[in-house]
């Protein structure tokens, strides 16, 4: 559904798809801007994302297109309209990573999310507590409400999705060890590890695998990293994670996208089942309790 994706993937959609479009009919954004007594600068900005698109607008450039199709005409104002849309996420900006916070708005549209990380768990499966705890490094208290608030809203709204992605997770062994909270309350990490296990058996579209120490050296060592697909014509997006600022969100046709899908499959290879990973968490979670 349209309505599930988010304004900034139904932004992303329509613009690949008046693009496309402007090809199709062999037209320069010239030519089209000329058609329509429009500046150039502005029909290169509608296209770049930099401005949103009035309904009169969008009609405009059908017009020029020839798309005279009333159901697709309305398929695409609709995702004009999505795309107007407040997006939830803009509460946080000037607060955390501005670089995250357009992750955090493509990953809320995509179909299939696949993640690896190798210190921490991924933040669409942490518990509300080991979130708090993960987050009190930040520099103020702030941040660290702030942070921890967005990744359970995030999981929130991914409920709230009619048509919620896959989710393939892989994490390093590193991340089920580390007793993460055993300061404040050692139950912390058990009680996460715990539900990772009952997510990942009662939601058949969330999978987390495991690296173990066994394998030794692995190519996830480099460092986290997510990739996002979506359902329609639109491209994936990798995130690299780093310390704040420091995060790359790579899009388009870049070649470091099919680099890291190899690279998701050549750790899956590494990994433990599906069913061997969530026993070994349950059993970490029973050692953890001492």
């Amino acid at each position: 559904m349209v309505s599930d994706q988010g304004p900034i993937v139904q932004s992303a959609l329509l613009r690949t798809e008046l693009v496309r479009l402007r090809k199709e009919k062999k037209l320069t954004q010239e030519q089209v801007a000329r058609q329509l007594e429009w500046s150039p600068s502005k029909l290169i900005r509608v296209e770049g994302g930099k401005n949103a698109i009035t309904r009169t607008d969008l009609q405009a450039l059908l017009t020029v297109y020839d798309v005279t199709s009333e159901g697709r005409q309305e398929r695409l104002q609709a995702l004009a309209r999505g795309a107007r849309e407040p997006a939830w996420w803009n509460a946080y900006r000037g607060d955390l990573d501005p670089t995250f916070l357009s992750y955090v708005g493509y990953s809320a549209g995509a179909a299939f999310i696949r993640q690896y990380h190798g210190t921490v768990v991924p933040g669409l499966i942490q518990t509300p507590e080991y979130a708090e705890v993960l987050a009190t490094g930040k520099v103020s208290e702030q941040a660290r409400v702030l942070a921890a608030k967005l990744r359970i809203q995030r999981q929130q709204e991914f409920a709230k999705r009619q048509n919620p992605p896959r989710q393939h997770y892989i994490i390093d062994e590193a991340v089920i060890r580390r007793h993460v909270g055993i300061k404040t309350d050692p139950a912390i990490m058990p009680a996460q590890l715990n539900h990772i296990a009952d997510v990942c058996e009662r939601d058949g579209l969330v999978t987390v695998r495991i690296i173990p120490f066994s394998t030794g050296a692995h190519l996830g060592l480099e460092g986290p990293f997510s990739l996002l697909e979506f359902d329609g014509d639109l491209d994936d997006v990798l995130y690299l994670e780093g310390r704040s600022g420091a995060s790359v969100m790579v899009t388009g046709e870049d070649l470091r996208i099919a680099e890291y899908r190899d690279t998701f499959e050549l750790l899956l290879e590494q990994a433990l089942s599906a069913d061997e990973s969530v026993a070994l968490m349950r059993q970490a979670a029973e050692e953890l309790m001492g």
